[in-house]
């Protein structure tokens, strides 16, 4: 039978760096190009404890169906953290949990936008994001991000010139791929600009509480008294991936309209996952946790990027991130990126070709990401020199 797949996703299509990518499946093959967290920042032990404690205690609310909102009192420890921690929440916000925080993007799309409607993007940016908005018929249009974020100049021109712009999308700390941070600057001049065109910001922060180096700068939704930043969390990076929890910090109203698309999705997010980050969040000492993780982080980070600079000098640029898991390497204008992915992957080495972050049709980029929390301290210096060996091979 020949099929007719939906126009939502038959424009979907896989390209060239997917072949490159299922390298990352040959466990022989360094993974640079993943994006997990480190394995040593799970808290096991206390998974372990707590999961006991919950199947002891309460079996039945574990198993059963739940709400679409979320389990209430999680909905209630996030809200309190949220206040207390980022100075989110005011009387009009409300909280939902989610599937992880990709969910929060599709449910952004399924609540705003229409076929053809325009979304507003840093370039890069996050594939998985992106791809979500192509899902539902938007028209991506992209911002260049800076060292210091997205270049606020060239997102007036965009906002000023697109019609039906539904929303701005911003992974504000340590963006992926660019581990680039939006600057307090930028971060309240987008505000305004979204206030000025009347339109909404999705402000996705899973790297947040990654911080290695620098300062803490207040979150775009700290500064929201008009209800027009939606925020997006997750526990994939703080807790674990695989329990798939994340929640939005929105305007009711917008609560309310994401409940009914999620109630099409998957009715509630795993109640087992809900009660379990309930009970981590109010046992665990997350300072502690979080410090423990930064200090793994910061390490990883520091290897990677001083083995940059010893090993492949004015070969590359790049700015070091203060957080985050990925580096971005901008590589000479006459090197082909693509085949200086191949030549690492021939190598026994994954990089992410930095073509799979592009916004728009056509947009090119010299650039490739790197991940520094998935290797192994030994598998990032063997990686680095692997990468020389690779510039030398262009180099002739």
């Amino acid at each position: 039978m020949e099929y007719t797949f939906s126009k939502r996703i038959s424009g979907l299509q896989p390209s060239a760096i997917r072949e490159i990518l299922k390298a990352t499946s040959d466990p022989s093959v360094i993974p640079f190009a993943a994006g997990n967290p480190d394995i040593s920042s799970f808290p096991i032990e206390e998974v372990k404890i707590l999961s006991k404690k919950i199947f002891d205690e309460m079996p039945i609310t574990a198993l059963q169906y739940g709400i679409t909102e979320g389990y209430a009192p999680l909905r209630e420890t996030i809200k309190n953290y949220l206040k207390e921690d980022k100075n989110i929440g005011r009387d009009f916000d409300s909280v939902i949990i989610t599937s992880g925080a990709t969910q929060v993007m599709d449910l952004m799309t399924k609540v705003f936008c229409n076929f053809g409607d325009t979304v507003v993007c840093e370039s890069p940016s996050f594939i998985g994001s992106l791809n979500c908005f192509r899902s539902y018929g938007c028209k991506l249009k992209g911002v260049p991000v800076e060292a210091d974020g997205m270049n606020v100049s060239v997102l007036e021109k965009v906002l000023s010139e697109n019609e039906n712009v539904r929303f701005i999308y911003t992974i504000s700390n340590f963006q992926n791929p660019s581990g680039a941070t939006l600057s307090l600057e930028k971060r309240k001049k987008i505000y305004q600009l979204a206030k000025k065109y009347g339109v909404l910001i999705l402000e996705d922060n899973p790297y947040g509480d990654l911080r290695v180096s620098g300062e803490d700068l207040p979150t775009i939704k700290s500064m929201d008294e008009d209800g027009i930043v939606i925020y997006a969390g997750s526990f994939s990076k703080v807790l674990a991936p695989g329990i798939r929890v994340g929640y939005i910090s929105a305007p009711s109203e917008i609560i309310a309209k994401m409940t009914v698309g999620k109630q099409a999705a998957d009715t509630h997010t795993t109640m087992f996952s809900q009660i379990l980050v309930d009970e981590w969040m109010k046992s665990t000492d997350l300072k502690k946790h979080l410090d423990n993780s930064r200090a793994i982080y910061r390490r990883k980070l520091n290897l990677m990027c001083d083995l940059i600079d010893e090993k492949l000098g004015d070969f590359v640029s790049y700015v070091r991130p203060e957080g985050g898991l990925f580096v971005w390497c901008e590589l000479p204008d006459d090197v082909d990126m693509m085949e200086f992915c191949r030549r690492c992957v021939d190598n026994k080495l994954a990089v992410v070709p930095g073509t799979a972050f592009t916004v728009e049709e056509g947009e090119s980029t010299n650039c490739f990401r790197m991940n520094f929390s998935t290797p192994t301290d030994e598998q990032i210096i063997k990686g680095m020199d692997i990468i020389e060996k690779v510039k030398e091979s262009f180099l002739g």
